[in-house]
């Protein structure tokens, strides 16, 4: 993740970008705070594809990470905190890299199809798969198949949850947060 931070303080970017970044972190904090009682019922993967599809891949990437960061002093920091960084991380750096320039932009009538079938994939076998993989590699020293099947077999209906929640959330609230980002861009000249 080092490479990515270091980048973007090397980029220097302007006040107006960094308060937008911090609202798309709030935005996400809060939004995983807001449903804490529901496991992994969660706006957060949604929110961070958002901000990778508007703010460019590095910025994705940021508000990612610095939202699995910042919600963890509610919802505990721990081992885990890395990986769930490095996670919502990399479903915000992949949904810049996917959608700069491409079907998202242009026609807007099937973005929210595209964006639930990207945010689907992302909850369910980049977010899921990697967090079961660091529960099998965090709890055993020697992992065999059966342990992979355990985990990854229990595991799958909190994943099945965590995508449906993806989906809702893109589904409801893609279309108006990025016609209100791209209207903030162009306002402020921002992420240029």
């Amino acid at each position: 993740m080092v490479p990515f931070f270091v980048r973007f303080e090397g980029r220097k970017p302007q006040s107006r970008e960094v308060v937008i970044l911090a609202v798309m972190v709030a935005i996400g904090v809060a939004g995983r705070a807001a449903f804490f009682m529901v496991p992994q019922f969660k706006p957060v993967v949604a929110i961070v594809i958002i901000a990778g599809v508007c703010l460019g891949k590095e910025s994705g990437f940021l508000v990612g990470a610095m939202t699995a960061f910042v919600s963890n002093f509610i919802f505990g920091q721990g081992p885990w905190t890395p990986w769930q960084m490095f996670c919502f991380g990399l479903i915000g750096f992949l949904a810049g890299l996917l959608f700069e320039k491409s079907l998202v932009r242009k026609a807007p009538g099937k973005r929210r199809l595209i964006l639930c079938l990207y945010g689907a994939f992302a909850a369910f076998f980049i977010y899921g798969g990697i967090i079961d993989l660091w529960t099998i590699l965090g709890m055993t020293a020697q992992p065999v198949l059966e342990t992979f099947l355990l985990v990854y077999t229990v595991a799958l209906p909190f994943n099945l949850i965590h995508t449906i929640a993806t989906v809702f959330f893109l589904y409801l609230i893609a279309n108006p947060m990025i016609n209100k980002l791209e209207r903030v861009k162009l306002k402020y000249g921002a992420f240029r």
